[in-house]
């Protein structure tokens, strides 16, 4: 049965639309259904506490902004205005829908238009940073709607790729209010600072949107950026301040102070009101289908979700469900509307999906249906997560744990934002961290969302900066404390490597080549792979170097825009995957060897007899072979060998041993060792995110009987980049609540011998074999009861 949790909670005005907890009583309507619904939370209406703007604020931003229809603002908006006013840089870390844009536009409205009245009319201009180029457009067009009174004196552009050419010198020249995106700052922007000169020195604001986006590699590469551009900055004579908006955030200050490596405020209270929310946790069943080793498998998230969509829409509750994959929107949306052609003609019409890739024009067309009602169900990606508008939305279904709380609870507030009440279902993939949290509930609703993770002094991140900021303008010693501890000590090896040559005080850049063409920094490094198909040269798409050998090897099976393909070869050299169109009854699955080695241990504790350890370690990894497999079933119909070269990766991680004298007590003997040690490797990937804003994929591991560099067993979990992005430091930091959770992990699944939901990784190189479930609970509750 259910556990439920309800506070009290204040009557909410009249509303025509069915009450959350009567749409949720209607999906679960029979015992199969309902026994689904392992929790469901209620969280109450919130009323809005309203503030006055700084007087400092000039009085016709605040009547444009009350002509848009906002009589006072929220206190976090005041305060947050307050400190950009006092030139402190701050965060603002509410939740969707709480108006955090309004809180860094009217300082930056007010400051445009104040330097509109300069002489020159450039008195102030400021920067707007977004992580997606269809967030910069909306912000452009909020922007537009909102200043309209102001007449001539803001003037919004967006700079991205795909700005005409003949538009970017405008911009540069005339516009003070610029948006744009980290790569094209990175790419364009800073390379070419001398003609951005006036811009740059009118600079007094810099918005960086959706900053708990900027997290693991990608996020360090963007704290380098702002440090290059801090510099040109300060060479410019302008030191900008730094307005950050963020979704609910674990220490937001901090988090944004590593990112733009100045000091921030935050503000956190979210002063706005919020209408009810019932949010439940929802298990598909089992089925009687047997996957990798006779393990019993559940019903697809995506079809579970596809049904409650069907069901939702035929009750008239208007739902965004989202999926991390774009194949995945479409197919829940093809799914929908072919149920509900069964149901009433008239409804397949008002289901659709949404996803990055669609043309703008398309994207509005679906926001307008959505906003009017005509509209009743979206299938989304993540594209509409971020700071689109759609308000009225009466249910989000959440088809998978979208990584972090912080996303979550993005999402979930999707729905509810015209203040009415809002369901939102969590669909459980077949994972163990989407089981462990369907069953503990505590996690998401007992504890603080995650703390942003990022390692801006990572060596493989830090150095490629370094030329850039010295191609941009000679690197001086003074330069240093900028750029953080390390830099220092990477100069005499990029000396080394003839990429920065020291001449008098400064270092320079020696290359023809551009400097910024060094690193990617969306991308893992190396160059891209190209898909190809063989028969009319076409590309298809890339696949980064990193995963090259394991997606697109000789023999696999790829998958693009709903076709599949069969490599046909993989060529290292030129960087090119040959395909053909087929349709093979099978799917593809790379196994691989991987080796561990301990080059250095940062630090060191004991838990009792047993270590936890973090430090560099260099992973050695080759695929050697692939798998072919049933669609339906998994079952394995052969194994193919491959000849790939070894590849070596010299990153962070952490690691935990045990004595003899720990396996004697736990029962677990030398025939089960080996797999109780894989087992709770396996879990602990798939647990590691609910305490570092990771993706399993991020983060591999190794576990061995008797490791060489620690004479012990071992288990090694590693960060998936190169220098590493910090998800292992967090892991180390954390350890005892991670291995907590995946020993309680473990235990709790219903299955008897592992299966995906606990042990069974869908990135195993080995096969998963061999596994030990009940050995890996043992090795686990040891390992724990000891004291650190």
């Amino acid at each position: 049965m259910a556990n439920t949790h309800r506070p009290g909670r204040p009557t909410a005005p009249e509303d025509p639309r069915p009450a959350p907890d009567t749409v949720l009583d209607r999906l679960s309507r029979g015992s199969f259904r309902a026994a689904r619904i392992t929790h469901t939370e209620h969280l109450p209406r919130r009323e809005g506490r309203h503030a006055v703007w700084p007087d400092r604020i000039r009085t016709d931003v605040v009547a444009a902004i009350r002509a848009a229809g906002i009589e006072h603002p929220w206190e976090h908006q005041a305060a947050a205005a307050e400190h950009a006013l006092d030139g402190e840089s701050v965060v603002v870390a509410t939740g969707t829908a709480s108006g955090k844009s309004l809180a860094y536009l009217a300082p930056v409205l007010s400051a445009l238009a104040d330097g509109a009245e300069a002489p020159n009319g450039r008195g102030a201009t400021a920067l707007y940073l977004a992580p997606a180029k269809a967030l910069a457009a909306d912000q452009r067009r909020s922007v537009r709607e909102l200043a309209a009174p102001l007449g001539n004196a803001v003037r919004p552009a967006v700079y991205d790729g795909d700005t005409p050419f003949e538009e970017r010198e405008w911009v540069r020249q005339y516009a003070n209010y610029v948006l744009t995106n980290p790569d094209m700052l990175h790419r364009a922007i800073l390379p070419g600072h001398p003609r951005w000169s006036s811009f740059l020195r009118a600079l007094r604001y810099v918005v960086v949107d959706e900053c708990h986006t900027y997290r693991g590699v990608f996020g360090s590469h963007v704290a380098q950026v702002l440090r290059r551009l801090r510099r040109l900055c300060a060479r410019y004579g302008t030191e900008p301040v730094f307005l950050l908006a963020s979704a609910t955030a674990s220490d937001p200050a901090a988090a944004a102070s590593r990112l733009t490596g100045v000091p921030v405020t935050e503000v956190a209270d979210d002063a706005s009101p919020r209408g009810e929310l019932v949010f439940a946790l929802w298990e598909p069943p089992l089925t009687d289908l047997r996957g990798e080793k006779g393990a019993p498998v559940r019903r697809t998230a995506t079809a579970e979700t596809a049904d409650l969509l069907t069901d939702l829409v035929v009750q008239g509750v208007r739902t965004v469900a989202f999926v991390r994959s774009r194949r995945g929107a479409e197919l829940i949306s093809v799914i929908a509307q072919e149920r509900l052609a069964e149901v009433d003609r008239s409804l397949p019409g008002r289901v659709a999906a949404y996803r990055g890739g669609y043309l703008p024009e398309e994207r509005r067309a679906l926001e307008r249906a959505l906003h009017s009602g005509d509209l009743l169900g979206l299938a989304a990606t993540t594209a509409l997560e971020l700071g689109v508008d759609v308000a009225g939305l009466d249910a989000v279904l959440i088809t998978g744990y979208p990584g972090t709380r912080a996303s979550l609870w993005q999402q979930a507030g999707r729905a509810g934002r015209a203040g009415q009440g809002a369901l939102a279902v969590l669909v459980a993939r077949d994972d163990p961290l989407d089981t462990y949290l369907v069953h503990h509930p505590e996690a998401l609703f007992r504890r603080p969302v995650e703390a942003t993770v990022l390692d801006p002094d990572n060596p493989y991140v830090l150095a490629p900066h370094l030329c850039a900021a010295a191609a941009e303008t000679p690197l001086t010693e003074g330069d240093l404390a900028l750029f953080g501890p390390a830099a220092a000590g990477l100069l005499p090896q990029l000396e080394a490597a003839r990429l920065l040559r020291r001449r008098a005080t400064a270092w320079h850049w020696t290359r023809r080549e551009r400097a910024t063409d060094l690193t990617d920094i969306r991308g893992g490094g190396g160059r891209p792979v190209q898909i190809v198909e063989s028969a009319t040269g076409r590309l298809l798409g890339t696949v980064d170097e990193s995963a090259a050998h394991t997606a697109v090897h000789d023999g696999a099976v790829h998958l693009h825009q709903g076709r599949t393909y069969l490599v046909q070869r993989l060529d290292l050299e030129d960087s090119v995957a040959l395909v053909e169109e087929a349709s093979p009854p099978f799917s593809t699955t790379a196994r691989d060897t991987t080796s561990i080695s301990v080059l250095e241990t940062e630090t060191e504790i004991p838990w009792g007899d047993a270590r936890l350890c973090y430090g560099t370690v260099e992973v050695t990894n080759q695929v050697v072979s692939y798998l072919r497999r049933k669609l339906i079933t998994g079952e394995v119909l052969g194994e193919a060998k491959l000849d790939l070269p070894p590849r070596t990766l010299r990153t962070r991680a952490v690691w935990w041993t045990v004595t003899e004298d720990q396996l004697d007590e736990a029962r677990i003997g030398p025939e089960i060792l080996g797999g109780a040690l894989h087992a709770a490797e396996h879990a602990s990937i798939g647990l590691l995110p609910l305490f570092a804003t990771c993706d399993r994929w991020d983060i591999g591991g190794v576990s061995v009987p008797l490791h060489p560099d620690t004479l012990l067993p071992t288990v090694f979990v590693y960060d998936g980049h190169p220098g590493g992005a910090g998800f292992a430091e967090r892991a180390f930091h954390t350890a005892r609540a991670w291995l907590t959770a995946t020993r309680d992990a473990i235990a709790a699944c219903e299955c008897e011998a592992g299966c995906p939901s606990c042990i069974q990784s869908p990135k195993c190189g080995n096969g998963n074999d061999p596994l030990h479930k009940r050995g890996a609970v043992r090795l686990l509750t040891r390992l724990l009861s000891m004291p650190d």
